[in-house]
């Protein structure tokens, strides 16, 4: 019995890599017809937080077999590829993002058996699967840390980063080896009684930095990346990429006035982050990558000040990211018309023509819903958001519950955080338990999310009316209008090739565009998308600019409209009520 379970096992994993294998090599999906472009180049992925999507054992925390019975929502709403969070064995001080193998399922999630079922389902569904990939650090608790702080000759002491102190500090404790910082707060060197030196770690204490400039290390991760390339995932999304290398002189930082959340000095973090040398370990993944069959991805989480600087991650010969993640659209934090104009046109035209990858939500801030919303038409403004996200010439990355329009439920005690960094800086800095709290699928006691007494974050109680039941039986609610867009940038060869033309009619209060693809005609019209960012009534006289393009017309035929109406639009009569959304077919 117990050899033909392995048989059985071994044939479904066979099925599903083939079934994978199929689907990966496939070109982008177009909804009515394929696309020669790569499927990633207009895709839009969705990230999971696996903890918090649906638990399927009623343990309070969210796992793969529950990911797995989701699919039909996520197929429904029309995502071309998950993003999933850290799944592999941690210690879960930071919630996954310390791995403790690269290779393996973490048993609150499920099983190997359970990943690879979970594959083969997406990939029946035309969804493509993203694993999480922490390049930067381990956890203290890998094998690789067990054995490189066992001593200071063991062949792995060189896989971190050890350094010996700078003296005695004034408390006659060494003193660590500069002045540098934890992106989580206090010194980014940890101190260790058995070998006299210390670590370096860009983030918690319990995630030392691995040493990219031992090739073993090298080698080992890129063996890893191989392992879930092999088992059907479609790549990956690389964690603070940026961070890889710090300055290997380790000069003290420069420090500037006053402190932080944490209480510590300001300091420069540039010797820590973003050196050119990351580029060339970038390049060597892509071929990793590129090795592999089919089409695969490299996602870059990367924060940058401008378009320009971001155009270095895809590489100089376009050898680098795929995708790394444009949030400087999403994160504008402000409702301003200028501000989303100006970055969408660097997006477009300081990129090199690479397709941007826009964001404006994740794990790790608070939901757009409050960072935008102004407490009265955070709906409207929502609709306009999503509307930026899925009708601009990019792909886009949604996050779980932004299609529902969650909010931020951000802990009101201490005693209630989970996140150590809100531990560590209350009440300044509270944590990011409150983005990351179940998906809300119903309005039950546990929003149908598990049926455990207690989840593992606290439902919030939005959930009553904010949930896919609710919001699927409402042809108004933010999550048809998701779906609506999604199906449109699929449906319409302009929404999905075609070039976005930045309008400045009424500059002050509307954001409008033109996308236009080669070869327009009357059965293949170019599409004009219309933003509101007032609270006022707009009136667009769009006439001219459109015939500046060279395109001919006289009205629009509305494609969606967020009052609900469905008659044509005149291109000189274009009215928005207030936060308003038009989109619509240039027809003459």
């Amino acid at each position: 019995m117990v050899f033909l379970r392995r048989m059985l096992a071994v044939a479904a994993l066979a099925s599903s890599l083939s079934l994978s294998a199929q689907m990966l090599s496939r070109p982008g999906w177009a909804g009515s017809g394929m696309s020669s472009d790569p499927w990633w180049q207009h895709a839009v992925i969705y990230e999971i937080y696996p903890r918090s999507f649906q638990d399927s054992n009623g343990d309070g925390i969210g796992d793969l077999k529950g990911i797995t019975q989701r699919l039909d929502y996520l197929q429904s709403l029309g995502v071309d590829a998950i993003w999933l969070t850290p799944i592999y064995p941690s210690p879960q001080v930071d919630f996954g993002y310390d791995i403790s193998d690269y290779t393996a399922i973490d048993p609150q999630y499920g099983t190997m058996e359970d990943f690879d079922n979970l594959v083969q389902e997406a990939s029946r569904r035309n969804i493509r699967v993203l694993m999480d990939l922490v390049l930067n650090h381990t956890s203290d608790k890998h094998a690789w840390f067990v054995e490189s702080a066992s001593s200071k000759d063991n062949p792995k002491r060189d896989w971190y980063v050890w350094r010996d102190g700078k003296g005695a500090g004034t408390d006659g404790k060494p003193a660590p080896p500069n002045n540098w910082q934890s992106l989580f707060g206090h010194s980014a060197w940890q101190y260790d009684e058995k070998t006299g030196q210390f670590y370096y770690h860009c983030f918690y204490p319990q995630q030392p930095d691995l040493n990219w400039r031992n090739a073993q290390v090298k080698q080992a991760m890129f063996d890893a990346a191989r392992f879930w390339l092999n088992r059907g995932v479609a790549g990956f999304r690389l964690d603070a990429i940026d961070t890889l290398l710090e300055d290997p002189t380790l000069a003290d930082a420069k420090e500037s006035s006053g402190t932080n959340a944490f209480g510590d000095p300001n300091v420069d973090k540039s010797q820590q982050m973003g050196l050119p040398e990351i580029h060339g370990i970038l390049r060597e993944l892509r071929s990793v990558i590129n090795n592999a069959p089919g089409q695969r991805l490299l996602v870059g989480e990367i924060y940058t000040k401008s378009a320009a600087e971001l155009a270095s991650w895809y590489g100089a010969k376009n050898d680098e990211l795929q995708l790394p993640m444009n949030t400087g659209v999403g994160f504008t934090n402000k409702l301003d018309v200028t501000a989303f104009r100006e970055k969408l046109e660097a997006a477009q035209t300081q990129l090199h023509g690479n397709a941007p990858l826009l964001v404006f939500d994740n794990h790790d801030n608070p939901r757009s819903w409050d960072r935008y919303g102004d407490g009265q038409h955070n709906k409207e403004i929502a609709r306009v958001l999503a509307t930026i996200l899925l009708t601009s010439r990019s792909a886009s990355l949604l996050y779980y519950g932004q299609e529902l329009g969650m909010v931020t439920a951000t802990p009101e005690r201490k005693e209630d955080v989970k996140d150590p960094i809100g531990i560590l800086g209350w009440p300044k800095e509270k944590g990011r338990d409150g983005e990351r709290t179940p998906m809300q699928w119903d309005g039950g006691a546990e929003a149908g999310f598990s049926k455990a007494a207690k989840t593992w974050l606290p439902i919030p109680t939005s959930s009553m009316a904010v949930n896919v039941e609710a919001e699927q039986k409402d042809d108004q609610s933010l999550l048809k209008w998701y779906e609506q867009l999604i199906a449109l940038r699929r449906s319409r060869r302009a929404m999905r090739e075609g070039q976005q033309i930045l309008l400045n009619h009424d500059a002050d209060n509307a954001l409008v565009w033109v996308r236009k693809h080669q070869g327009v005609t009357a059965t293949s019209p170019a599409v004009v998308v219309a933003c509101n960012f007032s609270d006022k009534p707009v009136t667009l006289h769009l006439k001219s600019d459109i015939t500046k393009l060279g395109l001919r017309g006289q009205f629009l035929r509305s494609l969606m409209r967020s009052d609900y109406g469905m008659g044509p639009m005149n291109l000189d009569g274009v009215k928005l009520e207030p936060y308003g959304v038009y989109i619509g077919e240039i027809h003459y």
